[in-house]
């Protein structure tokens, strides 16, 4: 992850950190990953481009906390219809992180705030999940 600060601006005037270029995500193409801390336990994160919308979430199953990723920034299916957690088979849609289908439940996801801007992909850490590194 770029540890530093952007002039891009949340609705809150928070500044974004720079993820990657826009261009680095393919439609339906391989995530990128980053460190975060959730609750200031070390967790990693992913952004994919699907359907034209770059979404991002924590990388954490939402049947047993652990990592999704099948090898490094793959998350999606064989059909690259879903994200797939590798480890249960728990199946969510990747614009909203709900649980289509697994042990999931009505768990979902945890959505993390990403935007494009001026061809960068920027996250906008929360209360709860938070840069690895900050400042």
């Amino acid at each position: 992850m770029t540890e530093s600060s952007s002039d891009a601006q949340g609705p809150d005037g928070q500044a974004g950190i720079l993820l990657c270029s826009a261009a680095a995500l393919e439609e339906k193409g391989k995530a990128h990953t980053f460190d975060v801390l959730h609750f200031r336990q070390s967790a990693t994160a992913f952004a994919l481009r699907f359907e034209g919308q770059v979404v991002a979430y924590l990388n954490r199953c939402a049947h047993v906390p652990t990592e999704m990723d099948w090898q490094e920034g793959e998350f999606l299916d064989r059909d690259k219809r879903y994200i797939i957690c590798s480890i249960h088979g728990a199946v969510y849609h990747p614009l909203d992180g709900r649980c289509v289908t697994g042990m999931c439940g009505r768990i979902g996801l945890t959505r993390l705030d990403v935007r494009e801007s001026d061809g960068q992909v920027y996250w906008y850490p929360s209360r709860d999940t938070r840069p690895a590194f900050e400042d």
